[in-house]
């Protein structure tokens, strides 16, 4: 097989890249064979040639340069276990067993030239850990094993989870250097390395010891034979004993932990084996946990970018649960029925679905059936034909036929009359429908979203609203809940629509007080009713003095009580603070622009100036 690369760290990585025969260009732009969007890396950065029986790294004349092993390099021959740094990326080169001879020999152990012990995976357990075996060692071994087993469940994931799973795996057997191996695609990859010195590098492996521990599902240790008569290749890598163990996982596997030792003195054992067996069992688990944790997180992070990330800000799990809803209506053609308070972003939602689904590329309409007549609406739903009504001068095209092939979302349906719902019932059996006056049959390649704040249930018994047409809507039904059943939102709303406006306004992003955060959290936010009253309205306007004998003058008694208390506590304070509005501010814990607008308001302005 063809030499690779494999992506270890920067905006590639966990990605492999294989070296085709005529080699490989390097660089920013995309017409390179491995493009990394980078701005450190040169359009044009290096390459890597066919130099004899192996390949070269050249570096192209690049800005930043091209590192081997930490050293820079204008050209360099590679060796099986090299690290390339290109800007912020590091790659590890790996050739094949086989691929060349100088390589194959430090990268693989030639196991016939020794021992190898075998012990099943499953046959694994803590015996060598107690009795006349008991010591410093086997203490030792026991807390890594422990310390492999609280790995489990723990949510941990990624690069530290194999760094910790390596530190306690070098605790538990006296190994000189561990690394971690997962299977993807089929393929071997590092994910994770260790020495004793709690850092190391991606070294060669013996490929063969792993193989054969994953196809037969047992731990392996081979051990390597007196110096007198060791293979070429095990002088070559150093290497007096290695270890490996599948990470089994049903009848699958998720990889293999492999050890080895190169220093001088006691190499690893049968117990060190019968202790890697039970590490691999334990390190197995917690593998298959991250595993699970990383797919819910990529499910998390799908969920926000088809839904959530269509203008719905907020990560409370009342949000997250619309959220999973629509993502699963999002691919079908149901209707879906989107209830909730006024005010509570039904429009959002309708509209998040839409973008997540197949017709995402089609019209968004939108209609609210409570702003119009029953005439009106009918002719801005269905359309009409010239003159089918006095003042019909001209054909009109209808929201129906102008969301084809996309979305129609009907806001406030309870307010839809009883004759266009029976039309709209039709349009949803049969997919066809008529302009107001015409005679043609028209298609309705729609998906039908409908949002309401009433109780349709109780709408249809009592005849308000039709039964049929409320279970044709009703297909999948979601609650978009109230910004008070979600204050955990707030913060994150506050944030948005301060950076949001503010850089309307200012040009520039706009940040939010923990004070004004604290208010804004405790506030009720009761929404919208069917009247406005005077609560509803800005602080400003309720501190306003009304005119004597105006009809505003019969103002709410509280709001009266409370603008008295106030103006009094404004006096005393700038009079405690010699008429210093500033230091008025600043006794009453107020900031003096909002103390400013109080007295404007409060009519104070006379009085204390």
């Amino acid at each position: 097989m063809p030499p690779s690369l494999i992506a270890l760290s920067g905006p590639l990585q966990g990605r492999p890249f294989e070296i085709r025969q005529d080699g490989l260009a390097v660089g920013r732009l995309p017409a390179n064979d491995l493009a990394i969007p980078d701005p450190l890396v040169s359009r044009h950065h290096c390459a890597i040639r066919r130099a004899g029986p192996g390949w070269s790294l050249i570096d192209l004349g690049s800005r930043q340069g091209t590192f081997l092993n930490g050293r820079p390099v204008r050209e360099a021959d590679l060796r099986h276990g090299d690290l390339l740094a290109i800007g912020d990326s590091t790659f590890l080169w790996l050739e094949q067993a086989g691929a060349r001879e100088e390589t194959a020999a430090a990268g693989d152990l030639a196991l016939e030239a020794g021992t190898e012990i075998r012990l099943p995976v499953r046959a694994a357990g803590f015996d060598g850990l107690g009795g006349e075996a008991s010591g410093p060692r086997s203490a030792q071994a026991l807390q890594g094993l422990l310390a492999l087993a609280g790995l489990q469940r723990s949510e941990t994931e990624g690069a530290e989870l194999g760094d910790r799973l390596l530190a306690a795996l070098l605790d538990a057997v006296p190994a000189g250097r561990a690394l971690l191996l997962q299977l993807d695609a089929g393929e071997l990859l590092p994910a994770a390395w260790r020495d004793r010195s709690g850092s190391g590098h991606p070294f060669p492996f013996s490929r063969s010891l792993v193989e054969k521990a994953l196809r037969d599902r047992v731990a392996l240790l081979h051990s390597s034979a007196a110096p007198a008569v060791a293979s070429a290749s095990l002088a070559t890598s150093g290497v007096r004993s290695a270890a490996c163990v599948p990470l089994l996982a049903g009848e699958g596997a998720l990889g293999a932990l492999y050890v080895d030792v190169r220093e001088p003195g006691p190499g690893l054992g049968e117990d060190d084996l019968q202790v890697l067996a039970a590490a691999g069992v334990l390190a197995a688990a917690a593998l298959a946990d991250a595993l699970h944790f990383q797919r819910l997180a990529e499910e998390n992070r799908r969920l926000q970018e088809s839904v959530l990330g269509q203008g719905m800000v907020g990560e409370s799990p009342a949000l997250r649960r619309v959220a999973e809803v629509l993502a699963r209506a999002a691919p079908t053609a149901s209707t879906v029925l989107i209830l909730g308070e006024s005010g509570t972003g039904k429009e959002l939602a309708a509209r998040a679905l839409h973008a997540a689904s197949p017709r995402a590329r089609a019209p968004f309409v939108a209609i609210n059936c409570a702003s119009l007549s029953e005439n009106l609406l009918e002719s801005e739903l269905f359309g009409h034909e010239k003159g089918a009504f006095t003042g019909a001068l001209q054909r009109k095209i209808g929201k129906i036929e102008v969301a084809q092939g996309g979305t129609l979302f009907l806001d406030e349906i309870g307010e839809m009359p009883l004759p266009l719902q029976a039309r709209l019932l039709r349009v949803l059996q049969e997919k066809t429908y008529e302009r107001v006056g015409g005679t043609r049959p028209l298609q309705a390649d729609v998906r039908l979203v409908a949002a309401t704040n009433r109780d349709l249930p109780r709408e249809a018994a009592e005849g308000r609203f039709r039964s049929d047409l409320f279970y044709r809507l009703n297909v999948i039904a979601v609650t978009v809940p109230p910004l008070r059943e979600r204050r955990e939102d707030i913060p994150l709303l506050a944030s948005h629509f301060a950076a949001l406006h503010g850089r309307a306004v200012r040009g520039r992003g706009l940040g939010v007080s923990p004070a004004a955060r604290a208010l804004l959290t405790r506030y009720a936010w009761p929404g919208s009713g069917e009247a406005i009253l005077p609560e509803d309205l800005p602080e400003a306007l309720l501190e306003a003095a009304p005119a004597a004998g105006s009809p505003e003058a019969a103002a709410p008694r509280f709001h009266e009580a409370l603008n008295r208390y106030k103006r009094q506590l404004i006096r005393e304070a700038v009079a405690e603070s010699g008429g210093t509005i500033t230091r008025a501010a600043e006794r009453l814990g107020l900031h003096p622009n909002h103390l400013h607008r109080l007295i404007t308001s409060l009519d104070l302005r006379g009085e204390i100036e």
